[in-house]
């Protein structure tokens, strides 16, 4: 019997399920998904039939299940082939899988795609999807939510999908940002092994989740990458031109970077990355530049001499030196001077 490809004793954040009967694992045990509101189970049988009736000493079939935030992670292995059939509602997960040793086969719409060791599977369980799993197998999984991902993916692209997201099944972990991947989706696994990890902190874990996406979905081929490719230089200034539209349309109101990413609909991370690159400056100054510019506007646009410092202090400029001073640097004049040309241009006889 295959020896266990992580060591037990460092599941025990998991939900774990040891078998030692192949009737514990026959076709009567149904695995059912962590973390989500689902009807989907998973059911595993040994393909050998002699061993069904066997007793054996040592567990011969391991599942460990642990889900943080939107993210569900299992670690499995297998002493004897089995065969894991997927039956229920459609899957409202996608699965990235890691082979650790032996083979897997998976069958879906009437295809099958083997891999092996330093190779991967991504996946979307759903009725009718099967797993056959080679002796002594061993693997992991770590899942990622439909409608994250999808979501996701549209941001990226600037529209909806017009066809729902499907990842090309064999995954070669060994070249570029697949490889990179890889290496995130083991982070996971070690993570989940800890109890005070990054999953026990929901800042980082929200960070972490955006990165693992964003892998998944330039690092994996699927049917929109292509297009995704095509994209990538325009559909990035699209969190910019977002976030800025909310900067402006929020001007005068307390904002944070954290809502501001949101609205782009990225990370903070990828919008401080977006903004460096195609603003050559963070997100907090642009938003510091935007509401230099709406002062200037409100200025501008009054019919009366303002009271400058009522203005700037409107849109969070508290230091009149200060905003005097950045005001100048930005436009060449004073707050008063802009106010005053505008008023002697309306009171100009026409």
């Amino acid at each position: 019997m295959a020896t266990p490809a992580i060591d037990i004793e460092r599941l025990a954040m998991f939900d774990l399920v040891r078998a030692r009967d192949p009737g514990d694992i026959s076709g009567k045990t149904q695995v059912m998904e962590r973390g989500v509101q689902s009807s989907r189970v998973f059911t595993y049988q040994l393909r050998d039939r002699t061993l069904w009736r066997t007793r054996f000493n040592r567990p011969i079939f391991t599942l460990a299940t642990r889900c943080s935030g939107s993210i569900l992670a299992s670690y499995a292995d297998s002493s004897f082939a089995t065969d894991v059939s997927v039956d229920g509602d459609d899957g409202e997960l996608y699965c990235f899988t890691s082979i650790l040793s032996g083979h897997t086969t998976l069958g879906q719409t009437g295809h099958r795609t083997m891999v092996g060791h330093g190779c991967g599977l991504a996946w979307r369980p759903g009725p009718g999807t099967t797993l056959s799993v080679s002796d002594s197998n061993a693997r992991t999984n770590v899942f990622f939510k439909v409608s994250e991902m999808e979501g996701a993916l549209e941001h990226m692209l600037d529209e909806h999908l017009r066809q729902p997201l499907r990842f090309e099944p064999t995954l070669d972990w060994n070249t570029g940002l697949a490889a990179s991947l890889k290496c995130q989706l083991d982070f996971v696994i070690e993570e989940f092994q800890r109890a005070d990890g990054i999953f026990a902190n929901a800042v980082g874990l929200a960070s972490l989740t955006d990165l693992l996406i964003s892998l998944a979905l330039r690092g994996a081929p699927h049917n929109h990458s292509g297009r995704l490719a095509i994209t990538t230089t325009s559909a990035v200034p699209a969190y910019i031109r977002r976030a800025e539209e909310f900067m402006r349309a929020h001007g005068a109101e307390p904002i944070r970077m954290e809502h501001v990413a949101a609205v782009a609909g990225c990370s903070l991370r990828t919008l401080e990355a977006v903004f460096n690159r195609f603003r050559d400056q963070t997100p907090l100054a642009a938003l510091h530049r935007i509401r230099l510019d709406l002062v200037r506007d409100e200025l501008a646009n009054r019919s009366t001499e303002a009271v400058v410092s009522e203005v700037a202090r409107r849109y969070g400029f508290a230091n009149s030196a200060r905003f005097a001073t950045a005001y100048q640097r930005r436009f060449g004049e004073t707050p008063k001077e802009t106010a005053r040309q505008v008023l002697k241009g309306r009171r100009r006889p026409g």
